[in-house]
């Protein structure tokens, strides 16, 4: 049996204080598994995968199973499950029944599916704590690209030639990889089939043995009529929407090679935002617009899933600007720095705007977002990982960090701005349910908060009066998520209670120390 099945009473006190997410769903179940069981299970299957309770409600009320029927509800459940009419392919998913609060319920263990998993010949997916039928052609296409176990930018095409290639870029890519490697690189020396193959471009399908350029190298450096043949979806919509928000004022349609496509998305961005001016520790003016568009328009090229035929966007907005691509999920939901888990979705093209100074190392970028979108508009930008990936940069035209003219100061809430040594006693929410002497040890805390302390800061806090998960995130200058993570869902039940226990994901819940 699988290690993941094992729940622990612990375990399952935590989950039942989070309540239902995209891989935790709880069922009312009488004496009888329903159907809407197996549409979750087919949904966690495949989405990414989960823990399915059966005898608890959906507010994270226990009411069990009956006792004596548990042991034949499963072997149907194992049964419908092995069944090719009803599951295709058919499924082997471990499950336990237990006791907990003195009541018998049953644990599923679902876990990811290499397949596309189907129940009664419909498709399901999961989206946030909800099972989903998918009849969308496109919807479907992208749970098949999801499953792949390999890099779509592998694939070999060997009708692709040398001809195909733009070979005239090669003299600018070895001038900027010689650039960005301080005036040595070792492109510099390589003929241009050797550089191909060096990057990657030009490689063995070790599956089939076929030999040639793979769909990184057309993405890459292939000729325009290449590209379309390839991927014929492929193109990046840019939008400028301030005065017709309906339509656009400006557009911007970028359908050529990921070298020339990142020049022009850049040119689109610095023609419609503002550079405002900012000096790097009050010595050196660097250009935040040109850090966040380079930034924003990178990431959008590098990860993007080109067989996926879901237009990506580039957009910029009165209040915010935004990226939108195809993208090959590993989980659902906003990334932070602190749970922010660097992957290469096209590590060929990756590599190859390392080398030639697009990118910097993995990660870096949505630290550099964090900490210069509050620095440009005031406030922090958002990363939502999905099937559909996004990044949201706030915009604000009246805000300057330079002049210190910061309209609306009372809604801005920095979020984990690195270059910080300390939280400014300015930034905590000046409530007179904090005492003096418990805004300033807050404030001592430094950019690098030390948990322990943290937690005992979180203790003092509650115990002066109830706190949300919102005030405890403004306090302490955090994600909400990353909150109710890392300190308060481990917390709750030890050194905190919640004010609403018999709702634990009520919006009006606050914590209380015990």
């Amino acid at each position: 049996m699988n290690d993941n099945v094992y729940m622990t009473t612990e375990r399952l006190d935590s989950i039942r204080k989070i309540g239902e997410t995209v891989s935790v769903e709880f069922k009312r179940c009488g004496g009888n598994i329903e159907h809407d069981v197996y549409e979750t299970v087919c949904s966690f299957s495949n989405r990414f995968g989960g823990d399915i309770f059966l005898g608890i409600l959906d507010d994270g009320t226990v009411n069990g199973v009956p006792e004596k029927a548990a042991p034949d509800m499963l072997k149907n459940f194992i049964s419908v499950l092995a069944n090719p009419s009803l599951f295709s392919p058919t499924l082997c998913i471990d499950a336990e029944i237990m006791v907990y609060e003195g009541k018998t319920i049953i644990h599923i263990y679902v876990p990811v599916s290499g397949e596309v998993v189907s129940y009664k010949n419909v498709i399901y997916n999961r989206t946030n704590d909800s099972d989903v039928k998918v009849t969308s052609t496109t919807d479907i296409a992208q749970m098949y690209i999801r499953k792949q176990e390999i890099f779509t930018e592998r694939k070999v095409f060997p009708y692709v030639k040398l001809e195909d290639i733009r070979i005239d870029l090669l003299p600018l890519v070895r001038t900027m990889a010689k650039n960005n490697s301080a005036g040595s690189h070792p492109w510099e020396k390589l003929s241009d089939e050797e550089l191909l193959k060096s990057a990657g471009l030009y490689t063995v399908d070790r599956l089939t043995g076929e030999k040639g350029f793979n769909l990184a190298a057309v993405m890459l450096l292939g000729k325009d009529e290449v590209i379309h043949d390839v991927a014929p979806t492929y193109s990046t919509d840019a939008l400028l929407r301030k005065v017709n928000v309906d339509r656009y004022d400006d557009r911007l349609i970028v359908e050529t090679n990921l070298i020339e496509s990142y020049d022009r998305l850049f040119e689109f961005a610095t023609k419609h935002l503002l550079d405002k001016f900012y000096l790097e520790d009050g010595k050196v003016r660097i250009s935040l617009r040109n850090i966040l568009a380079r930034e924003m328009i990178v990431n959008t090229l590098m990860h993007r899933e080109f067989s996926s035929g879901y237009q990506a966007k580039f957009i910029i907005e009165r209040d915010k600007m935004y990226v939108e691509n195809a993208n090959r999920a590993r989980k659902d939901g906003l990334i932070t720095p602190e749970n922010l888990e660097p992957y290469a979705k096209n590590p060929l093209i990756a590599s190859f705007f390392r080398n030639i100074g697009y990118s910097d190392k993995l990660g870096s970028g949505v630290r550099k977002l964090f900490n210069y979108s509050h620095k440009y508009s005031g406030g922090n930008p958002e990363f939502s990982e999905g099937d559909v990936f996004r990044i949201t940069v706030p915009l604000n035209d009246d805000f300057s960090w330079d002049a210190g003219n910061i309209p609306n100061a009372k809604e801005i809430s920095p979020v984990n701005i690195p270059s910080s040594n300390e939280i400014s006693p300015a930034n905590i929410p000046s409530s007179n349910e904090i005492s003096p002497a418990l805004r300033n040890k807050i404030a001592a805390l430094g950019k690098r908060q030390n948990k322990e302390i943290v937690k005992s800061l979180i203790i003092e806090l509650c115990k002066e009066s109830p706190k949300t998960k919102k005030q405890l995130a403004e306090i302490f200058q955090r994600d909400e998520e990353y909150m109710k993570k890392f300190y308060l869902s481990k917390m709750v039940g030890e050194e905190l209670e919640l004010t609403i226990p018999n709702n634990p994901t009520d919006p009006n819940q606050a914590y209380k120390a015990r």
